[in-house]
This record gives structure tokens, sequence and C-alpha cells, in this order.
């Protein structure tokens, strides 16, 4: 009975052992966590879908200005009929039986005109038509259209062509910035991971010291006790602090495993992968000038651009109102050539004018203040969009300078932590060592302790304040102010 438990533990036993040799330990630096989750994590590969996006709409209206070639055809198209024809002889309508078959292919060149929001064209077309009722032995003809021109232009109507050569560019501009943004929003978090990994393998390991430290001083207390040198209460007081520090080891492994598993998601790494991190202990030596990011964040930062856009789409559609609530009319001028001829090969000969001249128009007479309500709506919604994107702005430079003072006093943080830091650890030492020659109670030696712990956590939270704060006012900027240089990126390798 005891083979029949003793197999399945060892079965686990071995499953564990192997799971944990086929792992790989890969040590990471901060900057090379950075890099990755530029490059890997799901948060960046969202920002370049979203950016190629806006790249296909922007050469979408690039298109736009472009001339279009299209060919379009109906072949066959058959009928058998009774068709409705006027007879002029008996001033009546008759019906006549049609049995046709057409071919139609047509070949046109248009160009759009942004400046007046019209078109130009070219044409050439040729039909095949076969009449089976009329002539039954010749019973084709060749319908040609070697060229034609044309053009149609609206007169007092909305202009979308204009407005989206201003909207458009911006968009694109906007979109580029904003990629840039995501991409340091994307740094932010992998500071976030990072720190929080790097913080749980430093309560990993206080809580590995504090547990061997409290061993060592329980087992000495104990001899202590015997010898009297020390009373019950401080025996026991030892005695709970080893029992807590063993509860904080199980704690501490737990956290240290989940801070693991956010991480290495986060970078796209699979369960094979065991992270260990190395804490940075350098920061840059930089100090940045207020006015020179708010500089740069006015002239680079996405939220800008969106505000110039908000205020440039309200204005169209303002403009789009004030056309629509007036006259409105359209222009279509052709002239070509045009001929027929059962003999595919006399069809362009002397080819025949033909003209087109066509001038519609729309103008409300009795709308009940439609046009004109719309046309109020449009420009309350201006007034509106304008005094947010001021107030916007106002907050966004408000809240730009608060971060860059922020960001100058955290290298002076860092210093501090660190030096309390080391003078924590050096006072927890030399309290250690008083302790053990019963020169201080133990109410002493927990208090150390306990600054010990609290600054080596403090000093690794003041590493991470630093770097939120710098990849923030990288973001704001868009400026690498260690390099000296823009950010950039290479858009056109992001779609392909």
């Amino acid at each position: 009975m005891k083979k029949l438990f003793l197999l399945p533990a060892v079965a686990v036993l071995m499953f564990v052992f192997q799971r944990a040799e086929a792992q790989e330990i890969k040590r990471l630096k901060f900057n090379e966590v950075i890099d990755l989750s530029e490059g890997q994590s799901p948060q960046a590969l969202i920002a370049k879908h979203r950016f190629r996006a806006s790249y296909w709409q922007y050469r979408t209206f690039i298109a736009q200005y472009r001339p279009s070639l299209t060919l379009t055809g109906t072949t066959p198209q058959y009928s058998t009929a009774y068709e409705r024809v006027w007879n002029s002889a008996t001033n009546t309508w008759d019906y006549v039986s049609s049995n046709t078959l057409t071919d139609i292919g047509s070949l046109s060149l248009a160009q759009n005109i942004g400046l007046t929001g019209g078109s130009i064209f070219l044409n050439s077309s040729l039909t095949l038509f076969n009449d089976f009722e009329k002539d039954a032995f010749i019973p084709r003809n060749y319908i040609t259209v070697p060229l034609g021109i044309g053009i149609n232009q609206p007169i007092f109507r909305y202009n979308s062509l204009k407005w989206q050569k201003k909207t458009e560019p911006l968009k694109y501009e906007a979109a580029k910035k904003t990629f840039l943004y995501n991409i340091e929003t994307v740094h932010l978090q992998a500071v976030q991971y990072f720190f929080g990994l790097a913080l749980a393998q430093i309560n990993k390991q206080i809580a590995d010291m504090n547990y061997s430290n409290a061993d060592t001083l329980y087992r000495i207390a104990q001899g202590r006790y015997q010898l009297g040198t020390i009373a019950e209460n401080e025996l026991l007081e030892l005695q709970l602090q080893w029992l807590n520090t063993k509860t904080n080891v199980q704690a501490a492994e737990m956290n240290l495993r989940d801070r693991e598993i956010r991480l290495r998601s986060f970078l796209g790494f699979n369960d094979n992968i065991r992270l260990e991190l190395d804490i940075p202990s350098g920061i840059p030596d930089l100090q940045v000038s207020p006015q020179e990011v708010l500089n740069l964040a006015m002239a680079n930062n996405p939220e800008i651009f969106n505000q110039q856009l908000t205020v440039l789409t309200a204005q169209s559609n303002v403009a789009q109102a004030k056309a629509e609530k007036g006259l409105n009319a359209n222009l279509s001028l052709s002239y070509g050539l045009r001929n027929q001829n059962p003999d595919f090969s006399m069809a362009y000969e002397k080819p025949a004018k033909q003209q087109v001249v066509n001038l519609a128009f729309t103008l409300p007479i009795v709308d009940w203040g439609l046009g004109r309500g719309k046309y109020k709506v449009a420009k309350s919604s201006l007034e509106l969009a304008q005094v947010q994107s001021q107030q916007a702005i106002i907050d966004f430079q408000a809240n730009l300078l608060l971060d860059v003072e922020q960001f100058n006093l955290q290298a002076a943080q860092v210093a501090v932590a660190a030096k309390s830091d080391t003078v924590a650890r050096k006072m927890f030492e030399v309290t250690k060592q008083r302790f053990l020659i019963g020169k201080i109670q133990v109410l002493e030696l927990n208090n150390a302790d306990t600054k010990k712990d609290q600054n080596r956590r403090a000093w690794v939270q003041s590493l991470q304040d630093y770097w939120n704060y710098f990849f923030t006012v990288r973001s704001l900027a868009l400026y690498d102010f260690v390099a000296r240089k823009p950010l950039e990126s290479d858009y056109e390798n992001l779609v392909r």
C-alpha cells in the first residue's frame, strides 16, 4: 500500500523537476525591457496597427487628387420584349417587338480639381448593337465615341475636397505623433511592470534575509534564556518574529511569481522563460528646461494636433451648413465625337460632333428654417470647440510644467533614497551586533530591521518614480533629451 502512494508522489516530483530544468532563466536589464516592450509587446503591436489604418486613410485621400483610369463594360446585354414606340404617322403609341444584343465598353480618365471641387474627364467608348428583328442579314451596328471631354463643376456648393486638403494631412501628422506617443506609453507600462517585479525581487530577498536573521537570533536567544540573561517576553518576541518572517517568505514568493507572470506576458514570452532583473543603480545626469519642453510639446504633441483638428472640423461643418441652406447648382459640359456604322473599319471615320450642356440647381423656397437652424447649430458648435480647445491647451501646458518640475526633483530624490538605504543597512548591522553582545533590547533591533526594509523599498520606488517622469516628459515633447534629438520612426516600414 505504501508503494502505491509512493509511486504517484515520485512521478509528480519528477515532473516538477523536469519542468524546472526545461525553463530558461533570462536576466534582463532595464534598457532591454524597454527595447523589448517596443518591439514585441501587444500594446506596441496595437499602436502599429492603428497607425497603419491612419496611413491607408491618408493614402486614400491622396488618391483622390490623382488621375483615375477606369474601364467599364456590359457584356452581354440581351433583351427580347415589346417596346413602346411613337408612331408619327398615326400620332399614337405602338408596341413593337424587339430582339437585341448589346455589348458596351468604355474607357475613362478622370481628375478631381481640389480648388473648385469639380472634375474633368476624357472618355472613349464602343458599343456593338445587334437588332435581330429589324435586319436579320446585317443585324450589327457599331456605335463609337472616339473621344469625349467634359467637366462637372458644382456651384455654390460645399467643397469637400478643399476641406479634406486641410484636414487629412493634419490627421496623418497627428497619427504619426500619436504612434510615437503610444510607444512612449508602452515604455511607461514597461517601467511599471519592470519595477513591479524588481520590488517583488527585493521583497523576496528581504524576506529570505529576515528569516535567516530571525532564525539565528531566535536560536541565540534560546541559549541566553537558558542562561537567564534575557527575559521570557524577549524570547517570545523573537519567536514571534521568526514565525512572521517564515510567513513573509511564502507571501513574497507568491508575489514574485505573480509579478513575473505579468512582465512575461507583457513582453510576449512563453511559460518556459523565467525572468530575473538587474535593477539599474544609475540614472542620467539630466535636468530639462520647462520652456524647452513646452515649445517642443506645442510643436510635436498629438494633443495639440487633435485640438487643431477639432476646430478645423467644426469650421468645415459651418461651411457645409452655410452652403446647404442656399442655392446649389451643378454645371456639366461635355464635347466629343461620335459615329456609327455596320462596318467596324468605317465606324471611326468622319465622326460627328456630340455636345451636352446641363445646368441643374436646387433652391430651397420654404424649409421652415431648417437650413438656417443647421447653420446656427454648426456655428455654435464651432464657438464651443474653440473655447474648449483653448481651455484644453491651457490645462495641457499647466500639467506639463508640473510634470517637468517633478522630473527635475527626481534625481535628488533618488540620491537621498540611495544614501538612506546604505545608512539603514549599516545601522541594522550595528544594532544587530550590539544585540548579540546584550547592549540593546529586542525592540530596538526590530525597529532597525523595519527601517532597513523600508529604506530598501523606498530606494526602488524612487527609481520607479524617476523613470516614470522621465518617459512622461519624453511622451509630452516627443523628444529624446539624453540624445538631444526628436523621437522618430520608420513609418514606411511600419505599413509593410
